[in-house]
């Protein structure tokens, strides 16, 4: 399944590219997030190419119509065509594909594909997360030990207060920044500790880098509860999420009560 999807991801990157650089339109959903052609572009290649391979799973896109979860059984892809919209409007390279396949309310597969950056993440469950650049041969990642100093990284354009707190507690700890789903590979790949997202997310936001997190050793939980995060929730919305390179860190990451 996996080299499906990687074909299926990076053929999507290739049509977001065609309008990449270029002044295209750009709309505004509900939620005033903005929507341009390279998402619905990406949107359209992956929901066939899904639906033709795996008719009986269901797709969840985040420019596709969204069901009752209740709706959908215990397996269903959750895919974001173009996380990083803003990234892509602004002309960062920092934009990312992302698929990733549920079960049970856990990601055991995803693919992050950053196309302007030619790097692929991707993890299936049993078989190991993985990055890959260019034409370079895939190398296995994993989360390391916490650094120090420590390394967080925090969101550039989503950083709430607890985020600022957060660094004030730790006030030597470096302080990485990078767009969409990226941001959750640096703690897989061993580059970072710590990421706190204290502005509420969507599944398909999290869903793909979540299955690279959990193959690569590292771990997603809801903040301050640390409980697991789950999918298939009613209306999709993640909570305040804690990415750490493992459970004992992101205790400690908790402020003192």
């Amino acid at each position: 399944m996996i080299p499906h999807i990687l074909e299926t991801a990076r053929a999507a990157g290739q049509a977001i590219l065609t309008h990449y650089g270029k002044e295209i339109p750009v709309d505004h959903k509900a939620d005033d997030s903005p929507l341009t052609q390279a998402d619905l572009a990406a949107h359209h290649l992956i929901l066939d190419a899904l639906n033709a391979r795996y008719p009986e799973i269901p797709v969840i896109s985040e420019e596709g119509e969204l069901p009752d979860p209740s709706t959908l059984g215990n397996r269903f892809w959750l895919v974001d065509p173009l996380d990083g919209t803003k990234e892509f409007i602004q002309k960062r390279g920092s934009f990312t594909v992302n698929i990733a396949l549920i079960e049970n309310g856990v990601p055991i597969l995803g693919v992050v594909y950053a196309p302007a950056l030619g790097e692929t993440y991707w993890a299936a469950e049993g078989e190991g997360a993985w990055h890959s650049k260019g034409d370079a041969e895939p190398v296995a990642i994993k989360a390391s030990a916490p650094a120090h100093p420590l390394r967080i990284v925090a969101s550039r354009d989503h950083a709430g207060p607890e985020v600022t707190a957060l660094l004030a507690r730790f006030p030597d700890a470096s302080c990485l920044s990078i767009g969409s789903s990226l941001k959750f590979c640096l703690i897989a790949a061993g580059e970072a500790d710590a990421y706190l997202r204290d502005v509420p997310t969507m599944e398909w936001d999290t869903a793909a880098a979540h299955a690279i997190i959990r193959a690569a050793g590292a771990t997603l939980l809801n903040w301050p509860s640390l409980e697991p995060l789950a999918y298939g929730k009613s209306g999709w919305r993640n909570a305040s999420l804690l990415t750490a390179s493992s459970i004992p860190f992101a205790e400690s990451l908790l402020p003192a009560t």
